[in-house]
């Protein structure tokens, strides 16, 4: 027999349970081969022997939608064929779909199933290949609960009868290979439920999407791999070492500058940010996530495609090229990774075979009250080895510094925001969620190995010990921690009044108690300039001079500090407005001299930063630290030593919170001998204006033989109103 009427009718409908199984060339009981196609607009159809072109057999149309099939009882094997198609009178000989198997290796199928396959995106997605000679795109994605699977697309009107998907039983992996596609193409995947409700998902592994409001995928392969030359991997190491000066300048690419109201593009912003980054002397950028999002108003923290770099501002390869111009600017490139959730958008993730596959399927578990997103389930392999492959697809392929792994701490917590009764306890009736331990471990393990000198950083907001430490010592195993901690009591205290501030001297030197358990980054983030917070600056007490002077001492005590430097866009010339995502910073204000003044104070200590080994490279040891007036809350004052490792060049840092001049201000040093004073952010350079006096920085001080602070010498400075000053060894 040819066909039945069920199989015939289970074909048109897009619900037949094995179409590999009939559509394409099979033998037959009787010992001859049967061939099978569904061409809807096809007036007739022949096969063709790849072989032979000669030989040639027409198949019968056996319904008007399209199916049609043929005996061939002189063939005892199935053999290469094409198809020749008849429509409205003119002939194309096009390659069969259905004659294409196993594009997934077994030895992927098993990896996959045990969570190992780290380098999925070789395997999944669409990906252009060349198969039995045929030039095609190769399709392949996850859905085990799936009935059925259909790729639609531009190629095909979006007909889900025409190209369904063969199911790898073993793994719910379905594939298919389509001949004579090209890159540029829109897709989807239709899946069929068990129930029969029938989802149009983009997909997962995608490389490319469409630019928002649209949803679909579109075929562009994985961007080629990008290997680090020798130099380049020593290079990296030095950039993002535990001792390295870092100083990170966050960024989100749609707000930075814009033109005439649009995105610049990748090409564009490189152009500007570049050169903008290396006069500024900040050694790194930070992306706002750049992976695929519906929603610009999330800013990228709820996004739907982990491989494919955003339309919004360009392709992957443009993005890889903005990439490598960075590295070539010697300027390292973070991206912001979203592991820990995802939006609930139809086409995306969200039950996406009909059932919880990415997502946990209890609420208590998979569902996040605070972002209304859902939860990755840890405790499947494949999904582990989905967010895996994502972290390694951006440092394999387009070669960036490193990832900041977003909201840990929901993802270390099973009652992260959630009240009694809304959790669930793990085995042990505790409330570590110890699968999502395990996948951090495994994320940062398999990253640090497989691209030697990358920093993973960690946005952590808890005491969990250890996140900076190494796995084999019980640690998370990130390369440093976010110090919110930090940021929230120094904030605070900024925000008194100074009449205010002898009462709250804490806030600044209770950081110094824990600044040496992780290796920490100071962040001034985006998360500080939003949702009514204001600006950093706008932040700050009392008229604009103090406003300006408070904001300068604050980065004078910050980048004196352990602790890597961290600052969102507009911070570095004191933005007023609060951040907005749909418009660019008020980049006019750097005609006024304030304003310009902060960024130059910026410049400033990013030189000093970089220049002065004592500022950095013991960031992480408290022997790079040694307090000289701790409890100076009577007048708000602090001063402290930071060591370089050789302990040869020290810098003495001292900072006055209120807007009282300490003119002759007793300061300890180290060592006696000539001083000079490196920085006085009170200087009118840095827009303390005229009436401020113009600073002694670059003065030359001498030591006297009296003893203070504990130090065998001592000096007398001005001590500037809501100011810092640093001094070195002249």
């Amino acid at each position: 027999m040819i066909t039945n009427a069920p199989d015939i009718a289970a074909i048109l409908r897009a619900e037949h349970a094995d179409p590999f199984g009939f559509l394409g060339m099979h033998r037959t009981a009787e010992g001859g081969i049967v061939a099978r196609v569904l061409a809807p607009d096809a007036d007739g159809v022949a096969i063709i022997d790849a072989a032979d072109a000669a030989q040639r057999f027409a198949l019968e149309k056996l319904d008007p939608a399209g199916l049609f099939a043929a005996a061939i009882p002189e063939r005892a094997h199935p053999f290469r064929y094409r198809l020749a198609l008849t429509r409205n009178g003119a002939s194309e000989i096009i390659d069969d779909p259905f004659r294409f198997w196993e594009i997934v290796s077994a030895h992927d199928v098993h990896l996959f199933k045990q969570g190992k396959l780290y380098r999925a995106f070789e395997t999944f997605g669409a990906h252009p290949r060349v198969i039995d000679d045929v030039a095609g795109v190769a399709f392949v994605v996850w859905a085990p609960h799936a009935k059925r699977v259909s790729v639609l697309g531009d190629f095909n009107a979006w007909d889900n009868r025409a190209h369904p998907m063969r199911k790898r039983h073993e793994a719910g992996i379905w594939e298919i290979f389509i001949p004579a596609l090209a890159r540029g193409a829109n897709y989807k995947f239709e899946v069929m439920a068990q129930d029969g409700m029938r989802r149009l998902k983009a997909d997962p592994f995608a490389f490319a999407a469409e630019l928002r409001p649209h949803t679909s995928s579109r075929i562009e392969g994985p961007a080629p791999p990008r290997a680090a030359t020798p130099a380049q991997i020593e290079a990296r190491r030095a950039r993002n070492g535990q001792s390295a000066p870092i100083s990170i300048y966050e960024v989100h690419a749609g707000s930075w500058r814009t033109r005439n109201g649009a995105w610049l593009s990748y090409s564009e912003l490189a152009d500007a940010l570049i050169p903008y980054v290396q006069e500024l002397g900040f050694t790194h950028v930070q992306f706002l996530p750049l992976t695929e999002f519906p929603f610009d108003g999330s800013w990228g923290y709820q996004p739907t495609g982990l491989f494919a770099a955003t339309s919004r501002f360009g392709s992957a390869q443009d993005f890889a090229a903005m990439v490598a111009r960075f590295d070539d600017a010697g300027i390292g490139v973070i991206c912001d990774f979203v592991p820990a959730h995802f939006p609930i958008d139809a086409h995306g993730l969200a039950r996406f075979d009909g059932a919880a596959l990415f997502e946990h399927p209890d609420p208590r578990l998979g569902f996040h009250p605070d972002w209304n997103t859902l939860i990755y389930d840890f405790t499947k392999p494949q999904v582990v080895n989905f967010l895996i492959s994502s972290a390694l697809y951006w440092f394999d392929r387009f070669g960036i510094d490193g990832l900041r792994v977003d909201a840990v701490s929901s993802m270390l917590y099973l009652d992260y925001s959630r009240g009694p009764g809304q959790w669930l306890p793990n085995i042990y009736g505790g409330n570590i969620n110890l699968e999502a331990v395990e996948f951090l471990r495994r994320l940062n393990e398999t990253a640090y190995g497989g691209f030697p000198g990358i920093a993973m950083i960690a946005e952590e907001s808890t005491a969990w010990p250890g996140v900076s430490k190494p796995t084999y010592d019980g640690g998370l195993g990130f390369g440093f921690k976010w110090n919110l901690g930090w940021m929230h009591d120094t904030l605070s205290y900024m925000g008194r009044d100074p009449i205010h501030r002898a009462y709250h001297h804490n806030d600044i030197t209770f950081g110094l108690v824990y600044a040496f358990s992780e290796h920490f980054i100071l962040p001034l983030s985006h998360d500080e300039v939003v949702h009514g917070k204001g600006s950093i600056l706008a932040r700050m007490p009392g008229d604009d001079w103090q406003r300006f002077a408070n904001l300068r001492a604050l980065y004078g005590l910050m980048w004196a500090h352990p602790g890597k430097k961290l600052l969102f866009m507009g911070a570095e010339f004191g933005q007023v407005s609060e951040w907005r995502h749909d418009g660019e910073l008020d980049w006019h204000l750097l005609d006024h001299a304030p304003h310009a003044g902060v960024q130059r104070l910026i410049g400033t200590l990013n030189r000093l930063y970089r220049d002065l080994p004592a500022l950095h490279e013991q960031d992480g040891s408290s022997n790079g630290f040694q307090w000289l007036q701790s409890d100076a809350s009577a007048i708000s004052a602090f001063a402290f030593v930071r060591w370089d490792k050789a302990r040869a060049t020290p810098l003495v840092a001292a900072v006055n919170m209120t807007p009282l001049p300490r003119t002759t201000y007793r300061l300890g040093v180290p060592h006696a001998g000539e001083w000079r004073i490196v920085l006085d952010t009170h200087a009118e350079k840095y827009g303390a204006g005229d009436e401020a006096g113009a600073g002694s920085e670059g003065a030359i001080v001498r030591t006297e033989p009296n003893a203070h602070d504990g130090q065998p010498a001592s000096v007398v400075v001005a001590l500037p109103p809501l100011g810092a000053l640093y001094l070195a060894p002249a």
